[in-house]
C-alpha cells in the first residue's frame, strides 16, 4: 500500500472531477526515508521502467567538494537545516542542510533519501 499522488478529485471552485479511470501504480508514492547520520544503510526500490532507486537510510561520511579537490569525510552532525527545524535537533540529512564534518561546516548538495549518497560543498568560514 502506498500514498496515491494523482489529480485531485476536487476543481479549485469545489466541484467534483468525474473519474474517467481508476488509480495506476505508477501514481503511486511512498513513505519519505529520513536519512540519519549512523553506520551507512541502504534500501533499493524497483522504480517505473524496471530501474533502480537507491534510498539512504542513514550515513556516517560525505563526499566534500573543496577547492584541493573532493574528500570523503566523517558527519559529526547538523547544524541547520531549512526544510524543517526538527530535522536539526533529530540530526536528519536532507538537500540544502548545514552539516558540520572533521574539515569544517558543509552544505548538502545531494538528495541522499534518492540518490543513497551525501556530496556536499565546503563552505567558507
Amino acid at each position: 500500500m502506498g500514498i496515491y499522488q494523482g489529480r485531485s478529485r476536487r476543481k479549485k471552485t469545489g466541484g467534483k472531477y468525474i473519474r474517467s479511470r481508476g488509480k495506476r501504480k505508477y501514481e503511486m508514492g511512498r513513505e519519505p526515508i529520513f536519512t540519519k547520520i549512523g553506520e551507512e544503510k541502504k534500501k533499493i526500490i524497483r522504480v517505473m521502467g524496471g530501474n533502480r532507486k537507491i534510498k539512504l537510510k542513514s550515513a556516517l561520511y560525505a563526499n566534500i567538494s573543496t577547492p584541493e579537490g573532493i574528500k570523503k569525510v566523517k558527519i559529526l552532525n547538523v547544524e541547520e537545516n531549512k526544510a524543517n527545524k526538527q530535522f536539526t535537533r533529530r540530526n536528519i540529512l536532507t538537500k540544502g542542510a548545514i552539516i558540520q564534518t572533521e574539515i569544517g561546516k558543509a552544505r548538502v548538495t545531494s538528495r541522499p533519501g534518492q540518490h543513497g549518497v551525501v556530496n556536499g560543498v565546503l563552505l567558507k568560514e
